[in-house]
């Protein structure tokens, strides 16, 4: 015989023989229904009600007539059913919560059932927000928050895994946070409703490894241009020394090239030479850059001159004595 039984059981005793006395709570969310029942329909009784703890009979049912009488503020929102004497709540309001007792008269008087009914409204989805990821190595990790407007839990995600926790509110009200090895889950629950919020922790860190691997080669494809633009403007100078120098030393060679006389001079030193003449070598003469006039000159018959002029074989001998003379 299992639990569940074994306590219905113990409820029957307690109805037949002394009095139903034990209250049962029941959550019902706002603007849902709620049946109540009695623990036995072996019943015999001349009237059974049910009643709130404002005294109120919600209805009044006699046993011979087979005749219910309603109150009138439950008039359209309540049904009872003459087999199980259950009786069933519809649209529940926060102001319906309350005892609820079901009572019978006749041979003797007591009360077979009664019910704490809370009615409370449905949880709102919490959130769950990931505050930071990151990865190292083949690792994961994320710090995450699961919160709702009265709890919160500050949680964090590595290893594949997380550590489970749970607060709880007023009505019952809580909040679980959970991971699978693919999923960080964020639970809010009452007795009467429960909603979730999931992240794909997969698809988060898959996402931030791409991240890091874009981040990578957009790192390596600047360095590369910058390589590449820091070899180009090296080039780029050497080949503007490389010309500036060239075209430096171009003006000087000419400026040398104009400038020599020394090869005039061995050619007319090779000319006396061959002439076999005994006149002094004077090459004065032709030191120096020579330039010629524009406008030929008159005959000059300074001594200059006659240096400059180079004896021939046709001289007469005599010349030596015009110099005698």
């Amino acid at each position: 015989m299992s639990v569940n039984h074994l306590l219905l059981l113990l409820l029957f005793l307690l109805t037949f023989e002394t009095g139903f006395s034990a209250e049962i709570p029941v959550f019902v969310k706002t603007g849902a229904s709620v049946q109540l029942d009695i623990q036995t329909q072996e019943l015999k009784f001349i009237l059974l009600s049910w009643s709130n703890d404002k005294s109120e009979n919600i209805i009044a049912y006699v046993n011979g007539q087979k005749e219910v009488t309603r109150h009138p503020s439950y008039e359209d929102r309540v049904d009872f059913n003459h087999k199980t004497f259950s009786l069933i709540l519809k649209n529940m309001q926060k102001n319906d919560s309350g005892l609820y007792t079901a009572k019978i008269s006749g041979l003797q008087n007591k009360d077979i059932a009664k019910y704490r009914v809370a009615v409370i409204d449905a949880v709102e989805a919490p959130v769950l927000t990931v505050n930071s990821n990151w990865i190292s190595g083949n690792f994961c990790t994320v710090n995450f928050t699961c919160r709702t407007i009265e709890l919160m839990i500050n949680s964090r995600y590595q290893n594949n895994s997380c550590s489970p926790e749970e607060v709880t509110a007023h009505e019952n009200n809580t909040l679980n946070l959970n991971c699978s090895q693919k999923t960080i889950i964020c639970k809010h629950s009452n007795p009467v409703s429960w909603k979730e919020n999931r992240i794909n922790i997969t698809q988060l860190c898959d996402d931030n490894k791409e991240k890091i691997s874009t981040n990578i080669q957009s790192n390596s494809l600047l360095l590369g241009l910058g390589a590449g633009l820091v070899v180009a403007c090296i080039a780029i100078l050497c080949i503007a020394i490389f010309l500036y120098c060239k075209c430096k030393k171009g003006p000087q060679e000419e400026v040398v090239e104009g400038s020599t006389v020394y090869a005039q001079v061995e050619v007319q030193a090779q000319k006396q030479k061959e002439a076999g003449d005994k006149q002094p070598e004077t090459t004065y003469c032709t030191v120096g850059q020579h330039q010629k006039p524009t406008i030929p000159p008159e005959t000059d018959h300074t001594i200059y001159a006659m240096v400059c002029k180079l004896p021939t074989k046709d001289t007469p001998a005599n010349s030596s004595d015009d110099t005698s003379k």
